[in-house]
């Protein structure tokens, strides 16, 4: 792709994108880095700092509109943090990656030797000045069809992560209200490599345990026994009355009960800051 004509790299951006630049030349900008205009100064080109400043406002703007259209009970200060979940570097470097869009910049020679097309930090800079380009040139609507094509898995997975948050909420107000203790939780076990470790967990109230489960890292895992502990609260039951754990939940019932049930298997993985 470093062969490109500036014309061909902007239609390829409509491509991947699925929209059009009005102004192609804003288009254009989007994909020039200032090491590429360093290196041909007096050309007549811009590089995209001022359209990344603007992008990161857009960005921010159209997700924000977009979480609280799907959380309407959020206050401010809940919704603050899921947009910074979506709205930054990984992120954005992450969907920028999926587009192509590190093959389609325009950089200087000192920044192609270096890997800069695969530097997040660029990658995320230049998906901004993007979005900034699509706003200039064609307004807010269609950035809105953008977030909605393009950061459709990053908003669903904040949506996930909400509901396995719950459960911890959930059980430690249940448990509060109706036995007057606060739940515990430590790990039983951890196994396999760091890169895929599998933990164990056990939540506890008083000195029963009243779950046990799995997760790829102990958030997982914890949410997950929190939600078997809530199943036996809700049913006015103790660890050791049930049997069977209920499927997709963690094994509720006393120190064994792992041997009586299927032990939850893991799931997703949950980078919520704990």
């Amino acid at each position: 792709m470093a062969t490109l004509q500036p014309a061909e790299r902007v239609k390829a951006l409509e491509e991947r994108l699925g929209t059009t630049f009005p102004r192609p030349e804003l288009g254009l900008t989007a994909l020039t880095h200032k090491s590429w205009i360093n290196e041909h100064r007096g050309e007549g080109f811009q590089d995209n700092e001022r359209l990344e400043f603007l992008g990161d406002a857009v960005l921010n703007l159209a997700v924000g509109h977009r979480l609280m259209e799907r959380f309407p009970q959020m206050k401010e200060g809940e919704l603050t943090p899921l947009r910074a979940r979506i709205v930054n570097e990984e992120g954005l470097s992450r969907i920028a990656r999926r587009l192509g869009l590190g093959e389609l910049l325009q950089l200087g020679r000192g920044e192609e030797l270096s890997g800069g097309r695969e530097k997040n930090s660029l990658l995320a800079n230049a998906l901004e000045a993007v979005f900034a380009a699509v706003y200039l040139g064609s307004g807010l609507e269609p950035v809105m069809g953008l977030v909605d094509r393009h950061f459709a898995e990053a908003l669903e997975g904040v949506a996930q992560a909400l509901s396995r948050q719950d459960y911890k909420t959930k059980l430690q107000e249940a448990a509060q209200d109706r036995l007057k203790l606060t739940p515990r939780y430590q790990i039983v076990s951890e196994v396999g490599p760091d890169h895929e470790k599998i933990f164990e967990v056990e939540v506890m109230l008083g000195a029963e345990v009243y779950a046990r489960a799995t997760g790829r890292s102990k958030k997982d895992a914890e949410q997950t026994a929190a939600h078997g502990a809530l199943v036996l609260l809700d049913r006015g039951e103790k660890p050791g009355q049930v049997a069977a754990a209920p499927p997709g939940t963690a094994n509720p019932g006393v120190p064994g009960a792992a041997e009586q049930a299927p032990v939850a298997v893991p799931g997703p993985k949950d980078d919520t800051p704990a």
